[in-house]
C-alpha cells in the first residue's frame, strides 16, 4: 500500500536539513559523468575518422572506474569525501583537457584511449558519495528507501539529459566543446560538493583485511554479481533497439523507443520510492529480477515497432525498483565504516554489465540478427535472479554489524 502522499513522501526526505546544499553541486558533478562514454566516442571519431577506434576508447573510459572506483570509495570511506575527491578531480580535469588537446591535435589512436582510460579512471565518484550522505543523515529510517529512490531518478535524470545536451553541442559545434563544457561541470560541481561538509559521513579509519575489500562481506559478492545482470540490460537494450530498428527501416524510433524504457523507470523508482513493504528487500530483490527476466522475453518477441514499445516500458519500470532494492540491501549489510566502498562496487558493477552486455549483443547481432541482442537480458537478469534465491539468507541483515571479525583497524 502507498505510505501517505507521494508528493509529501519525497518532500520529507529532501526537506532533510542541508541535503540541497550537496545534492545541487552533486547533480551538476554527475551529469558530466553520464556524458563521458559518449563524449569519447563521438570526439575520438571526430578525430580519427574511425569508429573501431573511437569504440574502443569509450569502452576503456566506461570500464576503467568501474575498475577503480571501489578503491576510491575505500579511500573516502577512510580519510573523509573531501580528501580524495578534490585530488581526484584535479586529475580528472588533467586527464580530460589532456585528452581534448591530444583529439584537437589528431594524435594517435594509441594515445587516445590510453588517456581516455585515465580520464574515466579518475572520474569523481560523487554518485556513491550522495548515497553514502543519505545513509549516514538517515540511518535506518523509513525515509532511506525514498531517499535511494530519489538517486535512482537522479541518476535517470543525468543519463536522459546527458546525450541530449552532448549531440546538441556537439553538432552545432564539436565534440571539444561539448566535453569541455562537461570538464568545467564536473569540476565546479564536484569542489563545490567536496566543500559542503554537512551530512558527509565522518573518517573511519578501518582498513579490510582482504585485498578484494567489501566484496568479501557478507552479501556484497551477490549483489555485485546482480547488478552486473543489470547492467547487461542497459548495455544490450542500446544495442539491440538501436539495430532492431535500423533493421526494421525506422531508426528514428529507437531514440523514443529507449526513452519510453527511461520514462518507465523513472516512474517504477518514484512509486517504488513510497510504497510500505512487507515483504523482505532480499525476496523483492529475487522478485523483481525475476520479473525483469519475464519482462525482456518479450522483447525477443516483438515483431513491429509498437510491442518493441510496451517491452522497453515494461523492463523499464521494473529495473528501477531492483536497483533501488539492492542499494537499500547493501546499505543494511556493510557496516558505516565501508559503506562508500560498497556503493562504488554497486555503481562499478553496473557499468561492466553495461559494457559486457553491449559487447555480448553486438556479436551476436553480427552474427545472428538484431533480434538476438534481446537474448542477453533474460539469461543475464534470470541466472541473478537464481543467485539472489540461492544466496537470500545472506542477504538478510544480522543485528550485529559490527566490523570485528573482517575489518581491522588501520594503524
Amino acid at each position: 500500500m502507498l505510505d501517505g502522499d507521494l508528493l509529501k513522501s519525497y518532500l520529507a526526505v529532501l526537506s532533510t536539513p542541508g541535503a540541497w546544499r550537496f545534492l545541487l553541486p552533486a547533480f551538476a558533478a554527475r551529469l558530466p559523468n553520464a556524458m563521458l562514454q559518449l563524449g569519447v566516442l563521438l570526439l575520438v571519431h571526430w578525430s580519427t575518422g574511425s569508429y573501431g577506434v573511437a569504440g574502443v576508447a569509450a569502452a576503456v573510459a566506461a570500464v576503467a572506474p568501474a575498475l577503480v572506483g571501489p578503491r576510491t570509495g575505500r579511500l573516502a570511506d577512510r580519510y573523509g569525501q573531501a580528501r580524495v575527491l578534490v585530488p581526484q578531480v584535479v586529475v580528472h580535469a588533467v586527464a580530460l583537457g589532456a585528452l581534448l588537446v591530444l583529439a584537437s591535435a589528431h594524435a594517435s589512436a594509441v594515445s587516445l584511449v590510453v588517456v581516455s582510460a585515465l580520464a574515466g579512471a579518475t572520474m569523481p565518484q560523487v554518485g556513491s558519495m550522495v548515497r553514502a550522505r543519505w545513509a549516514y543523515v538517515l540511518g535506518r529510517s523509513g525515509r532511506l528507501d525514498t531517499a535511494f529512490a530519489l538517486e535512482s531518478i537522479t541518476d535517470e535524470l543525468t543519463f536522459t539529459l546527458a546525450p541530449v545536451l552532448l549531440v546538441a553541442i556537439s553538432t552545432g559545434f564539436s565534440p571539444v566543446w561539448a566535453l569541455s563544457g562537461a570538464l568545467v561541470m564536473v569540476v565546479v560541481g564536484t569542489l563545490v560538493f567536496a566543500g559542503v561538509r554537512g551530512g558527509a559521513p565522518e573518517p573511519m579509519p578501518v582498513r579490510v583485511r582482504s585485498r578484494h575489500g567489501v566484496l568479501r562481506l557478507r552479501g556484497v559478492a551477490v549483489l555485485a554479481g546482480a547488478f552486473v545482470a543489470l547492467g547487461t540490460v542497459f548495455g544490450s537494450l542500446q544495442v539491440g533497439v538501436t539495430s532492431y530498428t535500423a533493421a526494421l527501416g525506422q531508426a528514428g524510433a529507437a531514440g523514443p523507443v529507449y526513452a519510453s524504457f527511461s520514462g518507465a523507470s523513472f516512474v517504477g523508482g518514484v512509486l517504488y520510492g513510497v510504497v510500505r513493504w512487507r515483504i523482505g528487500a532480499p525476496a523483492r530483490l529475487a522478485a523483481a529480477l525475476g520479473l525483469l527476466s519475464a519482462a525482456t522475453v518479450a522483447l525477443t518477441l516483438a515483431g513491429s515497432i509498437p510491442p518493441l514499445y510496451a517491452g522497453a516500458a515494461v523492463a523499464g519500470f521494473v529495473i528501477a525498483p531492483a536497483v533501488i532494492t539492492g542499494y537499500t540491501l547493501v546499505e543494511g549489510l556493510v557496516p558505516a565504516e565501508v559503506r562508500t566502498e560498497a556503493f562504488t562496487w554497486l555503481n562499478g558493477s553496473v557499468g561492466m554489465g553495461i559494457a559486457a552486455g553491449a559487447a555480448v549483443a553486438g556479436q551476436l547481432v553480427d552474427r545472428f540478427g538484431a533480434t538476438f541482442a534481446f537474448l542477453v537480458p533474460p539469461v543475464t537478469t534470470g541466472l541473478a535472479a537464481l543467485l539472489v534465491l540461492v544466496f537470500l539468507r545472506s542477504l538478510r541483515p544480522t543485528a550485529d554489524r559490527s566490523p570485528a571479525r573482517e575489518l581491522v583497524s588501520a594503524a
